[in-house]
């Protein structure tokens, strides 16, 4: 969330920066002023409290000396009822804190300037393009008749199991999947990334602390017996590692990449976005997450987005790279680039990755901090990427590498298939 400091020092230029993410700051804004002042003139009540409690407890002692026990007994009765009076001060200035959080959990992260003005997708801006889009024949067929002819994927075994958005992989299939994970997970290690094997269900702190409650709440599927949460990414628990930590600087950035399952409700999505793996419940995705200084998160950033766009390259998808626009990102990013690859059968471009700088914001919610030379506590930066999400890889693997005699496997995964065809 955006830290307090922040919004009491320049509340204009943070209502401005949020009207770019077409969020009405101002009255959210208005409500935190209004507390924080009442908070302030509480603390400054109650510390002058305090100080006149201390000056009169020394004094008590002093009277019991000079055998003055009546008018000791008169300042134990006022430093009595002082204490009653902090209480009710302290009640008031936790209650103003507790209210302002509440606030500030409601109210999105800045985008930075460089952020693109817009509203929707539509708006956003293609940076850069890379391979070549493939030329199928007349009669190429999309992902799932591919999947259903070579026996990889079974759709409604998942439907009969579970439910639609479940799909079972087979054979060749599931073994593309691991050929996939093994492979984006190499190359992270390669890469300098620590791998975490991180459980998949979260507590609610866990959720508030990057930002996916209370904001995306409606998304997760919840275990309500035990309030935990499945989680949408690896974001989620990987990040909170670092909840109530001070790091040193000397040791940032940390990088931490993790392969788990991802559960998303996806509710109201509806017809070509969820035919075959272009929209899932459940999935494969491997996340690279870094910890920064403000000082060094940009740059980090820039190698995130290269590391996304090797892999693309090395897997020989056409691919887009696009700087999303302020109406179109997500409530917790200060920027983000979105990764899309070509399907070709089905002639749309897919989103397979969102690399985010989170700047200070979920930070200051996790209470993640780190130290330098002067021993300072500071907030850190938190950043994360999908590096790479499977099921959309694998519909655009599927449909662009079509031919005639079957599937043809990209060089760099021959190693992990251990066939360069499927047929």
């Amino acid at each position: 969330m955006l830290t307090l400091k922040v919004i009491t020092e320049n509340p204009d230029e943070v209502i401005r920066k949020l009207a770019r993410k077409h969020f009405d700051a101002k009255e959210p804004i208005a409500k935190v002023l209004e507390l924080d002042k009442v908070r302030r003139a509480s603390q400054s009540s109650l510390d002058a409290v305090l100080a006149e409690i201390n000056t009169l407890s020394k004094s008590v002692g002093q009277l019991m000396k000079e055998g003055k026990r009546d008018e000791a007994q008169s300042v134990k009765e006022k430093v009595a009822s002082l204490k009653e009076k902090t209480a009710d001060l302290q009640s008031s200035m936790d209650s103003s804190q507790e209210e302002i959080n509440k606030i500030l959990y409601t109210i999105p992260n800045m985008p930075y300037d460089d952020v693109p003005d817009g509203k929707t997708a539509e708006d956003n801006e293609v940076v850069k393009m890379g391979n070549e889009i493939p030329t199928l024949p007349e009669n190429a067929l999309p992902h799932w008749e591919l999947a259903k002819k070579y026996d990889l994927i079974d759709f409604e075994l998942g439907v009969k199991i579970t439910g639609a958005g479940f799909p079972v992989y087979k054979g060749l299939g599931a073994r593309l999947q691991r050929a996939l994970i093994n492979f984006f997970l190499d190359e992270a290690r390669a890469a300098g990334y620590l791998e975490i094997m991180p459980p998949t269900v979260v507590n609610q702190a866990s959720g508030y602390g990057t930002g996916q409650l209370p904001d995306k709440e409606g998304q997760m599927y919840h275990c309500e017996v035990d309030d935990l949460y499945l989680i949408p990414t690896a974001e989620v628990p990987v990040t909170n590692i670092y909840r109530d930590v001070i790091l040193d600087e000397k040791d940032l950035p940390i990088k931490n990449c993790a392969y788990t399952q991802c559960f998303r409700r996806e509710a109201g999505s509806y017809g070509k976005d969820v035919r075959g793996l272009n929209r899932l419940h459940e999935f494969s995705k491997i996340e690279i997450v870094r910890i920064d200084t403000p000082e060094h998160s940009k740059e980090s950033h820039k190698e995130m987005l290269n590391h996304v766009e090797g892999l693309l390259k090395k897997l020989e998808l056409p691919y887009r790279i696009l700087h999303l626009c302020g109406g179109d990102m997500s409530f917790t990013a200060a920027t983000c680039y979105d990764f899309e690859v070509f399907s070709a059968a089905q002639k749309r471009w897919l989103e397979v990755s969102s690399v985010s700088n989170f700047d200070t914001y979920q930070a200051n919610r996790l209470k993640c901090r780190f130290k330098g030379a002067d021993k300072k506590a500071q907030l850190c930066h938190t950043l994360n990427g999908s590096a790479l999400a499977l099921p959309r890889i694998v519909a655009s693997l599927l449909e662009n590498n079509q031919t005639p005699d079957g599937i043809k496997i990209p060089k760099v995964l021959v190693p992990y298939m251990g066939c360069d065809m499927i047929r």
